[in-house]
């Protein structure tokens, strides 16, 4: 078994294969951990690596297999977990020295929901420091490259798991997005994020900004459709779960878009977008007129007061950090330093008062959504840029304000709709680029299903950071496929 291919196999397909004795779960495992042996070294996408258990692991998914015991959706397949997610025998330590060797004494619902249907779990994958910026280094691991670019942002706090998912390193990896965290390392890593609707997939412990979404990062939408089926549903440890049970978003995703009101927005009228990511994403919406689908570019009014609220929220819900100040600050982050100082004289009365500004803002989403079925933006401003900066080097400089290239996020993080970045094309320069999906709330079924017609109008699941070098690709910045 090839190191080189196995860690691009679907876990559709792999699942499969496992199931009918095809394929040996021992041998897959032991095919997989050489090839992360021989890439994390460049890669860094793990914050702890579980070789040892997940081999043997491995070897009870087989033995099981063996004695025709019963098996689960996920037997023998293997995902990783965001390093913001408890684990009770791997280390949590949300990519910072205040948490250095912390252990959790139980698991979060995500991952024993993921457990119970057989996944193997090989580690826990790097994020920023306790998940608070969009790019891809933390005091704690250090940087985590993007695949295609070494030395280049993987995204956000998910970047582990976006950068693993590019790698080969397995077909499924579990993400979290405050603020674009499983979209944005989609976007920068050339894969597919999908954050579901809010409450679809448990939090616990429950996060008390609320906005934070737990969802699959992945090569292909089928295996965040599976994924997502095996996470989803309410559980009694997180008062916000959606009551309804998933959907069989798998064997539905051929639903389509034809007929479907799918409104473009290139700026959502406040942000900024480079524009070799303009073009690519304004390609490849006119690709949705040719699946059937009405689209318009319009207008999105309400997103006028987005940027104040986000920033004011961003620095006000890192103040309790403050306390960790006097003995960490020269140890932690300076851009998150930077955010939670911004929060220091922040008032209750002044805190209420954007928080009441905020239920307006979401409101008047849901009634612009009220004539739509899909919104489609950029994912991100900015195609990937180094990781030891926030901001790339033509972009305003400023001491943590990295969210001024990902205003098109967000914004449903508030509004708890569920969005998707697939990717959509590549820069001259060889980086990909993600084109977001925005559906209603609940309809994540919906986003899944665009998705999936998109990708099958172009595919992007079988492009590999080793096969498509920078120098390979057409300089068209219209289409900016490889050649």
């Amino acid at each position: 078994m090839e190191s080189e291919t196995i860690g691009f196999m679907p876990a559709v397909e792999l699942a499969e294969l496992i199931r009918t004795k095809e394929i040996s779960p021992v041998e897959y495992m032991r095919a997989l951990l050489a090839r992360i042996a021989e890439l994390e070294p460049k890669i860094n996408a793990f914050a702890y690596l579980a070789a040892e258990d997940a081999m043997n692991d491995a070897k009870k998914a087989e033995a099981a297999l063996m004695s025709g015991a019963g098996i689960g959706r996920l037997h023998g397949v293997p995902v990783t977990i965001k390093d913001l997610q408890i684990t009770k025998d791997m280390p949590t330590q949300y990519g910072s020295k205040i948490y250095a060797g912390h252990r959790p004494i139980e698991d979060a619902p995500l991952v024993s929901r993921l457990r119970d249907e057989g996944a193997i779990i090989v580690g826990k994958t790097t994020v920023s420091e306790i998940g608070w910026a969009g790019v891809s280094r933390s005091p704690l691991t250090g940087i985590t490259s993007n695949p295609w670019k070494l030395g280049y942002n993987a995204g956000a706090s998910s970047a582990g798991a976006g950068a693993a998912a590019a790698a080969g390193y397995g077909p499924l990896h579990q993400g979290g997005d405050g603020a674009g965290s499983i979209r944005m390392p989609a976007h920068f890593s050339g894969v597919f994020g999908l954050k579901p609707s809010f409450g679809r997939v448990p939090n616990y412990p429950v996060p008390g900004t609320m906005t934070n979404h737990n969802g699959p990062i992945t090569r292909t939408v089928a295996d965040s459709a599976l994924m997502l089926e095996v996470m989803a549903g309410p559980h009694f440890l997180d008062h916000s779960s959606l009551e309804a049970g998933p959907a069989n978003y798998l064997a539905r995703l051929r639903g389509g878009v034809g007929g479907k009101r799918i409104a473009y927005s290139p700026d959502l009228g406040v942000a900024r977008v480079d524009p070799e990511v303009a073009e690519l994403v304004k390609a490849s919406v006119a690709q949705f007129a040719e699946l059937g689908a009405i689209v318009e570019e319009v207008p999105t009014p309400w997103a006028k007061d987005g940027p104040e609220l986000i920033r004011f929220f961003w620095s006000a819900h890192r103040a309790g950090l403050a306390q960790y100040l006097p003995r960490w600050e020269a140890e932690m982050d300076p851009g998150l330093v930077a955010c939670i100082k911004d929060s220091e004289n922040v008032s209750v009365a002044r805190y209420q008062e954007m928080l009441e500004r905020k239920m307006v803002y979401v409101a008047k989403i849901h009634r612009w959504f009220w004539d739509w079925d899909f919104l489609l933006t950029p994912s991100a401003s900015v195609a990937a840029f180094p990781a030891e900066k926030l901001m790339p080097d033509h972009w305003p400089m400023h001491p943590w304000d990295w969210i001024a290239w990902a205003e098109f996020c967000y914004p449903f993080n508030m509004s708890w709709n569920p969005a998707a970045s697939v990717p959509c094309g590549f820069t001259p320069a060889g980086l990909p680029v993600g084109l977001q999906i925005v559906g209603n709330r609940f309809d994540d079924l919906g986003v899944l299903q665009a998705s999936a017609a998109f990708e099958q109008l172009q595919p992007w699941g079988n492009k590999r950071p080793r096969e498509w070098p920078p120098e390979t690709f057409q300089k068209n910045p219209a289409r900016g496929r490889p050649t």
